[in-house]
């Protein structure tokens, strides 16, 4: 008789996910508030490693099914939330009269909490949003065709996040050409970086479809963002 979905145990399902958390802190935590411009072309720094954790979602909901996808989710936005919260208490915390490196912390970790409501959001938003086409695409395509369904739902996902990100964080407080310039590079940037990868991300799901012996498609599942319960 064949394991529940939801009582399954898998060999990779936790690595994954403390994979998909640390490339999203690391690239939110250090990289989202620096524009850097390389031969004209202006772009958000984290946007050379934020896309992986979109692959790491992609794997995730191809291989695991949307609902062990979504645990992922919140468990990244619950990092995220601690990260900025220990951030912003570490920066204010009363430095000792003879250390002189505050100036440089909050520059470096100072987020103000409107980039941390944006990021939140949008990572929130486009998530859940990547996760949902690509698992929708599987049950139309077959199961066949997987690269549709990575760069389409990295498409979408993508879209949201920069459509709701840099208007909410950076609008009035950089030009408005600049925030839209910023916006749609780095999208380019970002749903490029799904392309290259497509041959990578082939390679790691189909090793852990494999290993897992799991390829699991949602045609019963509840798509809702606020559910976590468990799937026959």
């Amino acid at each position: 008789m064949p394991t529940p979905h939801s009582q399954r145990t898998y060999k990779y399902y936790d690595l994954v996910m403390a994979a998909f958390v640390t490339i999203l802190l690391c690239s939110n935590i250090i990289g989202a508030a620096k524009v850097c411009t390389i031969g004209g072309f202006s772009f958000g720094a984290g946007v050379l490693f934020f896309p992986i954790s979109y692959i790491f979602g992609d794997i995730l909901t191809e291989v695991y099914g949307y609902a062990r996808a979504r645990k992922v989710v919140w468990s990244g936005f619950g990092a995220l939330i601690f990260a900025s919260f220990m951030s912003w208490v570490i920066v204010k915390l009363p430095p000792a009269s003879h250390w002189q490196n505050q100036a440089a912390y909050e520059t470096v970790f100072g987020q103000t909490p409107r980039i941390v409501f944006a990021s939140l959001i949008a990572f929130w938003a486009g998530e859940f949003s990547n996760s949902f086409v690509l698992a929708k695409m599987k049950i139309w395509t077959q199961g066949r065709l997987l690269w549709t369904r990575t760069i389409g739902s990295t498409l979408v996902g993508e879209a949201v996040d920069s459509l709701i990100f840099y208007p909410l964080a950076f609008w009035g407080f950089w030009s408005s050409d600049l925030v839209i310039t910023v916006m749609i590079s780095n999208y380019i940037l970002k749903t490029s970086w799904e392309v290259f990868m497509t041959p990578v991300t082939y390679k790691v799901v189909g090793f852990l479809k494999r290993a897992e012996n799991e390829d699991y498609y949602d045609r019963d599942t509840n798509f809702t963002p606020f559910s976590l319960e468990k799937i026959g």
